[in-house]
């Protein structure tokens, strides 16, 4: 069998059909027609689909005799970003957000190639199932962006109504890796990530008159400065995390000291100890930072955190991995490789792996996208290529998407054709 071939043979349909999606993002929440156009897709390739899961998220069921599940996931939903790529199928989309803002949407995080590629896949394994033997989901999933599309799907009894996958595998678009080229890595690849909000609170009054207020600027400000050092000098210099606090508002003049300040903060981590450390030092300075400014008890700062706000670091089974890595070595070459490394940014296809009633074996590989002149000018001269969640970013889609599809295909080859994976 010539896989390479085979989906080859199917690579003008998938630029076309990428290119769609690049053109008609949707954001997250609302994406009703590109969940239409998926679903449609997986029809056409004969696969039971089951649309509107948890939101516009799709399920496509293929069954081929007795053996393993695999679950196939992609997301679906694009950002708010008016798009500055220059290319002929550019986004002129405008949309209205969940604030009532018109703006600009674009597919900015690579999730129109990632749909590409698993319609790929779907085309591909449905051609080929004298080849394996098993259960494939194939899972569309909306709202990957504000980190509630994966858990609005489970919570719609995505692995009650479906089964439990016995693993679990998705792609990322990946800059500064080359089109065509496949990283993955076994362990923690992505953080686990938890948002905040920090109520200050105090006692407003005239800016001529400070002694007679509790100035909640100064005290969101010594709590700012003092968050610096959590990271800094109380984690080990060795143990990978950041904390952020990205928004901070309060006051509406220069001579009015206000009643509060609302500050917004996110940390990352890859494990539930820095995780643990890390929220028990942001309580502890919110409160002592209060007292060494006398505030009251009552006015002392209030923590919110939602249950959606949250997700656990994106851990790659062992096993799947290698699976993966002798995938892309057999079918790409091993030129086509390489180790990936951890990044801070985050993802909720990590809730796959723990929300089942035992933990589901999951693998995020990462998909190359940039040229390979972009890729010299990075390499030769520190020039960085638009990242994800630039209004330039624009993948090399032939290479990036062929190399995905293949390595997405021959993975679930190499696990469908026995209960016990062959490396």
């Amino acid at each position: 069998m010539d896989l390479r071939k085979i989906v080859l043979s199917e690579l003008n349909s998938l630029v076309e059909l990428y290119k769609h999606f690049h053109a008609n993002p949707e954001l997250s929440g609302q994406e009703k027609e590109t969940s239409r156009v998926l679903a449609d897709q997986l029809e056409n390739c004969g696969i039971d689909v089951t649309r509107n899961v948890g939101g516009f998220g799709i399920v496509g069921t293929l069954e081929n005799g007795d053996g393993p599940t695999v679950m196939i996931r992609t997301d679906m939903d694009a950002l708010p970003v008016t798009e500055n790529s220059g290319a002929e199928y550019a986004s002129t989309i405008q949309a209205v957000d969940g604030s009532g803002n018109s703006v600009g949407v674009m597919h900015a995080c690579g999730h129109d190639l990632h749909m590409a590629a698993f319609v790929g896949a779907a085309k591909t394994l449905s051609k080929l199932k004298n080849s394996w033997s098993g259960r494939i989901l194939f899972v569309g999933q909306p709202a990957e962006e504000p980190m509630s599309g994966a858990r609005a799907m489970i919570d719609d009894g995505l692995f009650q109504k479906f089964g439990r996958p016995d693993y679990c595998i998705g792609t990322h678009v990946r800059p500064k890796v080359k089109a065509g080229t496949i990283a993955v890595r076994p362990g923690p690849v992505m953080a686990g990530v938890f948002q905040l909000k920090i109520l200050v609170r105090g006692i407003g009054g005239h800016g001529s008159a400070p002694h007679e207020t509790r100035d909640p600027v100064v005290l969101a400000a010594r709590i700012i400065s003092s968050i610096q050092t959590i990271v800094s000098r109380e984690l080990n210099p060795l143990t990978p995390a950041v904390v952020t606090i990205g928004s901070i508002h309060g006051g509406t003049r220069s001579n009015i000291i206000p009643e509060k300040v609302v500050m917004e903060l996110t940390a990352r981590f890859f494990d539930s100890e820095t995780r643990d450390h890390i929220l028990r030092s942001i309580k502890r300075i919110c409160r002592n930072e209060a007292l060494t400014m006398d505030f009251p008890e009552n006015l002392f700062p209030v923590i919110t955190m939602e249950k959606d706000d949250e997700l656990p670091a994106t851990i790659n089974d062992n096993d799947l991995s290698a699976i993966v890595k002798a995938a892309v070595e057999e079918h790409l070459g091993k030129d086509h490789f390489v180790e990936a490394d951890m990044v801070m940014g985050s993802e909720d296809f990590a809730l796959y792996r723990t929300s089942a009633s035992t933990e589901i074996p999951c693998c995020m590989f990462f998909t190359g996208v940039t040229s390979s002149s972009d890729m010299e000018l990075y390499e030769t001269q520190l020039i960085n290529p638009p990242n994800l969640h630039n209004s330039g970013f624009l993948p090399q889609y032939e290479n990036s998407i062929l190399a995905a599809v293949i390595t997405m295909t021959a993975t679930v080859l190499n696990y469908q054709t026995s209960s016990k994976p062959r490396l």
